[in-house]
């Protein structure tokens, strides 16, 4: 006889068809029968959450927004056609700036322009400390977990200073070669100082984050005051050069100018009844000079005027949508979901523990 290979006892499934099954009433069950260990870590939870949210000081933000406008691009009109109608529209074609506001988040970020916050003058919002940037951050508090983070650096640091002697603190801060200290405050303020650049609009968004509403708001009004000026420095930096340079070559060419209209002058009043061919064909010679000593220097005039007015046509113009305001709350997560968050965790790991943890432990250990 032979067997049916196909035959399949009642009993046995295929594995493929199997479905996952969960026994909801039994997990609930199951829950309801720890209820107690569960309130037990609820309280833990509340405790251990207003620990943790007292410990971590309150943060205030404040944000300004710019629409910065360009002077270079408005070459059509202003200024532009006054240039232009003095040596056309080469005089006056903007070649695109290296720098601009689009480079905002990196211009904050970098460590010449955090160094130079560092003597702002600040204000708390009580009054109780009126001093410099540098200063207040060393006034700001910490979490108590950050200080056990910083803990083995500072018995490093705690250690070496008995072995070395200590340093002037009264040193010049020196760009170039920061001290630990010094960089650890630029770090810190880079992640406190943020900018954002729309690239379809243009328009900029500076964001700083301090522990007192009144010393965040005074930052921004000062990053924003600084950027503005940095930028403006930039973009008009070549065309003040360009006017040094012609202011020189102008007084150049009005010396030759004046000699030259000297000379004719001196050499006119001395043969002016004198009829000679060579007189005539000098007296001409120094008469051409002088014309020609003339219109350099005119052109050369023309050009300076066109140059101090490119310096205030390249200035950029930024209006400030959003100024720097005091804020009256605190930003990030607040005290309350800071607790509620901590007894939703430690809930929810001890049902994890209690349903299924203890039993592979347990198998574990067999």
């Amino acid at each position: 006889m032979n067997e049916n290979k196909n035959y399949q006892h009642p009993d046995v499934q295929d594995p493929e068809n199997d479905e996952l099954e969960i026994d909801w009433m039994e997990i609930l069950r199951k829950i309801i029968a720890i209820r107690k260990t569960l309130y037990k870590a609820a309280g833990v939870g509340v405790v251990l959450g207003i620990i943790i949210a007292l410990s971590i000081p309150k943060q205030y933000t404040v944000t300004v927004t710019l629409s910065p406008e360009m002077g270079g691009d408005k070459a059509g009109g202003g200024l532009a056609s006054l240039a232009s109608s003095f040596l056309g529209g080469a005089a006056t074609s903007n070649s695109p700036d290296a720098l601009n506001a689009t480079l905002a988040p990196d211009i904050v970020t970098s460590t010449p322009f955090i160094l130079e916050l560092f003597n702002t003058r600040v204000q708390t919002l009580d009054n109780e400390l009126d001093t410099t940037l540098v200063t207040y951050l060393e006034e700001e508090k910490s979490s108590w977990f950050s200080y056990i983070a910083k803990a083995p650096g500072m018995a490093i640091g705690a250690v070496k200073s008995l072995f070395t002697e200590e340093a002037d603190t009264a040193s010049v801060l020196n760009p170039f070669q920061l001290t630990e200290e010094e960089a650890a405050k630029v770090k810190g303020l880079r992640r406190s100082i943020l900018a954002e650049v729309d690239k379809k609009t243009a328009m900029t968004t500076i964001t700083v984050t301090l522990q007192d509403p009144k010393v965040t708001a005074i930052v921004a009004d000062s990053v924003v005051a600084k950027l503005q000026q940095y930028i403006i420095d930039y973009r008009i930096k070549k065309a003040k050069e360009d006017c040094a340079y012609l202011e020189q070559l102008y007084k150049e060419r009005q010396q030759e100018y004046y000699e030259a209209q000297s000379k004719y002058a001196h050499y006119f009043d001395s043969n002016r009844n004198i009829a000679l061919q060579s007189v005539r064909a000098e007296q001409e010679r120094l008469q051409n000079d002088m014309s020609l000593a003339y219109q350099v220097y005119s052109q050369v005039a023309q050009q300076l005027q066109v140059a101090r007015a490119k310096i205030q046509e390249e200035k950029p113009v930024f209006a400030v949508v959003e100024p720097a305001t005091v804020p009256l709350e605190p930003s990030g997560i607040s005290r309350k979901v800071i607790i509620l968050g901590i007894i939703f965790i430690i809930i929810c790991g001890t049902i994890l523990w209690e349903l299924i943890g203890i039993f592979y432990w347990e198998k574990i250990r067999k």
